[in-house]
């Protein structure tokens, strides 16, 4: 029996709108705008109680910000809303305004695909939950009930599907519904599975991006394996990446969507088109849990599957958004994928690491920095990589060291490097592309 030929689709997609929320700013353009002037949004964490710690810093969100959330929903759906949530629901509605997505009559061939890991029990949660606990294996279940103390939405809270579940609900999405729960790569790898999702026909239009939220129970889990940033003279210049003195990455937060689009489709209702899904590569180290494979070989298959979908080479690319953390390892990992992938070109490329500014926030990570990428394409602006003061040997490519830069470009790469050793690469182009 011969296995039938799965089609081949070649439908071009594109980018009609995006949205985000940062430390930076409390959407695209005021990020942008600190960006493009090397500010940083590190600072000393008040979200929870840091005193003890090693790392006492992060990159926050300010709650009025966030508050604006209960405003677009009307507060309906508070109680079902994480941080997290929060954050995406602000960062998606910029996107679907912009996308004007609310002109789109079918919603069936509407999708949302989304990194997301749900919410995280605060230290209150756990605590109240302790006192019907013996110790010896018996809950006091009739008691904990009757007093209220767990409240029965934690649950719903708690599922790492219910922010691409709510957005659904609260923008009419009827499509496919993904939500992807892969480290450090999963708002790119939602990203990448949407642009796959309309490119071979099973819908025409995506919500796609991630979001994550700080909180005590993920920041002390970083603290115990010792990979956030503990020496530093203030929190602004904590996060170095490629600098010999960097010494662990900053935890931060924050949402980002953007609003996939099939061509055509498009152009019939006249959506603003902001530039073209080109290419997607993902894979994996298969090395260690914890650390990313030393010789970058995860990310160059990803690199190099992000050319091939694109049906580009290494020379066309003008410029690479790095992961960047500003740990040893991975920065150091980055620049060998980058000089094999790219060979003596590597060194003319300009990389550089968004979260110098903005830190690392996980799965929203990704999103926030392919469409800091998109903004800067379409105003030939390259943003810097701050703090780079001490020059690593060993990372010796052009980093974009702490000034913004005017170049034209109009084919880039956006690198996600996850823990577990998941990656993602994401190839985008300017619109229209010559």
């Amino acid at each position: 029996m011969h296995a039938v030929a799965r089609p081949i689709y070649n439908r071009r997609v594109v980018i009609s709108g995006y949205g985000m929320i940062t430390p930076l700013g409390k959407n695209t353009e005021e990020t942008f705008r600190n960006a493009s002037k090397g500010n940083s949004g590190i600072d000393y964490i008040s979200a929870f109680d840091v005193n003890g710690l090693p790392c006492q810093i992060g990159g926050q969100v300010k709650d009025a910000w966030v508050e604006d959330a209960g405003a677009l929903t009307n507060r309906r759906y508070d109680k079902f809303c994480s941080r997290g949530l929060k954050l995406m629901i602000v960062a998606t509605s910029e996107a679907v305004l912009q996308a004007k997505l609310d002109q789109v009559s079918n919603r069936e061939r509407i999708g949302v695909s989304l990194g997301s890991f749900g919410s995280y029990p605060a230290i209150e949660d756990i605590l109240s939950l302790h006192r019907f606990y013996d110790g010896n294996g018996n809950w006091d279940l009739e008691s904990l009930v009757k007093e209220g103390v767990y409240d029965y939405l934690n649950f719903f809270r708690r599922r790492p599907d219910i922010a691409s579940c709510a957005l659904s609900i609260l923008f009419g999405c009827k499509g496919p519904n993904l939500s992807i729960t892969s480290a450090c790569a999963a708002g790119a790898q939602a990203i990448g599975e949407a642009f796959k999702t309309i490119q071979e026909g099973r819908c025409d239009i995506m919500i796609a991006g991630g979001c994550d939220a700080l909180a005590y129970i993920s920041f002390i889990g970083f603290v115990s394996i010792n990979a956030l940033a503990e020496r530093y003279s203030a929190p602004q210049t904590a996060s170095r990446p490629f600098d010999r003195k960097r010494n662990g990455f900053v935890l931060s937060e924050g949402a980002a969507a953007v609003i996939l689009e099939e061509l055509e489709h498009a152009k019939r209702r006249d959506a603003p088109i902001y530039g073209e899904a080109l290419g997607y590569g993902s894979s994996a180290d298969a090395y260690r849990i914890t650390d990313t494979d030393p010789e970058g070989e995860g990310a160059k298959l990803a690199i190099r599957g992000a050319l091939a979908d694109a049906s580009i080479s290494p020379r066309d690319i003008e410029y690479i958004n790095a992961h960047g953390t500003s740990t040893v390892k991975n920065d150091l990992a980055e620049t060998r994928a980058i000089k094999e992938v790219f060979g003596h070109g590597a060194r003319e490329l300009p990389i550089s690491s968004n979260k110098s500014m903005l830190g690392h926030a996980i799965a929203a990570a990704g999103p926030t920095e392919l469409i800091l990428t998109l903004v800067g394409m379409n105003r030939s602006i390259i943003l810097p990589t701050i703090n780079c003061e001490f020059p690593d040997p060993k990372c010796d490519l052009w980093y974009v060291p702490n000034e913004t830069i005017e170049k034209s470009h109009k084919i880039a790469l956006s690198n996600s490097f996850g823990f577990g050793g998941q990656n993602a690469c994401l190839c985008i182009g300017k619109f229209p592309r010559k």
